[in-house]
């Protein structure tokens, strides 16, 4: 299904890269919002976000300060003249945003990962054109995200966003959650006037990443960040080890270079064009591969040899990657690229022994 986005369009607020939202995690008390808010909008920032309603993964948790928080936004809303933005994630939530006045809504990873949430929002809001920012789900799943907002869509909603938070994972890296920066650039590429945020509070989970990962966001051209923002942050109820005071958060901002798009390309054209050729030549060199990898699965049949051959793949993979790493290439790339390669070459030889199933290989 092609979408149609309408613009995100609030009157005041600037278009041009990085558009910002900011604000605490959540809201705790009326003093800690209005203490952050004016010091925000003293920055010149026309957005506010406080989270009212906290999914917390465990019980016991701070859980938000539910609806007696509304009326704090609606405080800033007079005072400061931004626009504030909460998340919802039931319908209750969204009803009693929208009595409140809120200008924009998100709906945060847990809940896009569920479609029967999303789509009771979605019902929700059925009639109005409010914008409404949706988080990537907790897992890597692009179909999942794209069904989130399409249910959105189906509900008459043309002002939306994505808001790209990171990916959980098992592992523990230096990341929260794991960028995977692959999954919005595809869906930049499947739905390419949607507008996407990026939110390196979340994705980092430190302080201190929070200027990288948001310079890497502007270098992909994303169109703006959601940044928690708090006027003490080592007191907060929530997350206090991925907020950043006001006036970090506008140092952030002034280091960010914002590089223009509309450019001589003549430069860049050549080198795509080089580009071009490589990949034919890339192409090539792997179909002249699969040739001899058939040529090796006939010569395997005929003297009854298994297609598998263990030792030779990990000697492969062992070699080439010492390869890769002197040329300058992630150890995981290439080790990824010869996987690929190796499933190709064991389905090519399969085909050859008459065995046409698809073999799982494992790595």
């Amino acid at each position: 299904m092609e979408m149609q986005f309408e613009p995100l369009d609030l009157p005041g607020v600037s278009l041009e890269r990085p558009v910002v939202i900011t604000g605490p995690c959540s809201a705790e008390t009326e003093e800690q919002v209005m203490d952050t808010a004016r010091s925000i909008a003293s920055k010149g920032i026309k957005i506010f976000r406080a989270g009212i309603w906290k999914p917390r993964t465990k019980p016991g948790g701070f859980e938000g300060v539910g609806t007696r928080g509304l009326p704090w936004l609606k405080r800033v809303k007079k005072e400061t003249g931004m626009y504030v933005a909460t998340e919802v994630a039931t319908r209750e939530h969204v009803f009693e945003a929208l009595k409140a006045g809120i200008d924009i809504l998100w709906i945060g990873a847990r809940t896009t990962v569920n479609p029967f949430a999303v789509q009771e929002i979605a019902d929700a809001l059925h009639g109005t054109n409010i914008p409404v920012l949706v988080k990537n789900p907790v897992n890597p799943d692009l179909e999942l995200w794209i069904g989130a907002l399409e249910r959105l869509y189906n509900a008459g909603l043309r002002r939306l966003g994505a808001i790209h938070r990171g990916f959980s994972s098992y592992d523990k890296k230096i990341y929260r959650n794991q960028p995977l920066w692959h999954i919005p650039i595809e869906l930049r590429r499947r739905l390419p006037r949607l507008p996407i945020f990026c939110d390196p509070s979340h994705i980092g989970g430190k302080r201190e990443l929070i200027a990288p990962l948001s310079q890497q966001a502007m270098d992909l051209s994303f169109d703006g960040l959601i940044i928690e923002s708090h006027c003490d942050p080592d007191s907060a109820l929530s997350d206090k080890d991925q907020q950043i005071t006001p006036d970090v958060l506008d140092y952030v901002l002034h280091l960010l270079v914002i590089r223009n798009e509309v450019q001589t390309t003549e430069n860049l054209a050549e080198l795509r064009r080089q580009i071009d050729g490589i990949d034919e030549q890339m192409l090539e060199l792997l179909a002249k591969r699969m040739r001899v990898s058939r040529e090796i699965g006939v010569y395997k049949k005929e003297h009854n040899m298994p297609i598998l051959q263990t030792p030779r793949y990990d000697e492969i993979l062992e070699n080439r990657s010492a390869m890769g790493e002197e040329m300058d290439l992630s150890t995981d790339f290439v080790k990824k690229m010869l996987e690929a390669v190796h499933e190709e070459s064991v389905r090519q030889q399969m085909i050859i022994m008459g065995d046409e199933k698809q073999l799982k290989v494992e790595s």
